[in-house]
């Protein structure tokens, strides 16, 4: 008994001294976008350029595909015009950074999941996307470039391999 007494005054006197929040001061604020840390946004890919950190891709559970071209100062959304807004997969060819893929769907399951549409591959560094195939894939969750053959993939499904090219 002698704690719920403790407790309770704890909690009234911390109630009582709490700063009142002046609406005032956030008057002239708008909110804005700060890239995939919103909501829904569970990063589930990411993957950069070797030859120049600055460049980043990142992919999203449900929040699509962000890339930043200075570090993380500021994100663009880059697959926004497509259908599918859950990554799960990224990709890029290190030999050629303009070469971008993406699996859809996230691979890691929550108690929610997003699925997704297929592979695609932007030759532009993310302005532009093409959807290459799989489009009955639900989630891949990791895309491989080969080394000695940057046109051959090796798409991850969550548990199995699909052969590359299917």
């Amino acid at each position: 008994m002698r704690n719920l007494y403790i407790l309770f005054f704890s909690l009234l006197s911390f109630i009582s001294v709490a700063q009142q929040l002046d609406m005032e001061k956030l008057k002239g604020m708008k909110p804005r976008s700060i890239g995939p840390a919103g909501m829904s946004g569970r990063i589930t890919a990411i993957d950069a350029v070797v030859s120049n950190p600055d460049i980043i891709f990142v992919g999203s559970a449900s929040g699509g595909l962000w890339k930043t071209v200075n570090g993380g100062i500021t994100w663009d959304a880059v697959f926004d015009k497509e259908t599918i807004m859950s990554i799960g997969a990224i990709a890029v060819q290190q030999d050629n950074p303009a070469v971008v893929w993406v699996g859809t769907g996230e691979g890691n399951p929550r108690n929610s999941l997003n699925s997704g549409g297929g592979i695609y591959r932007s030759l532009d560094g993310g302005k532009t996307w093409k959807l290459m195939g799989l489009e009955k894939t639900r989630n891949i969750h990791r895309v491989i470039i080969d080394p000695k053959n940057p046109n051959s993939l090796r798409p991850r499904r969550r548990w199995r391999t699909a052969p590359a090219g299917s």
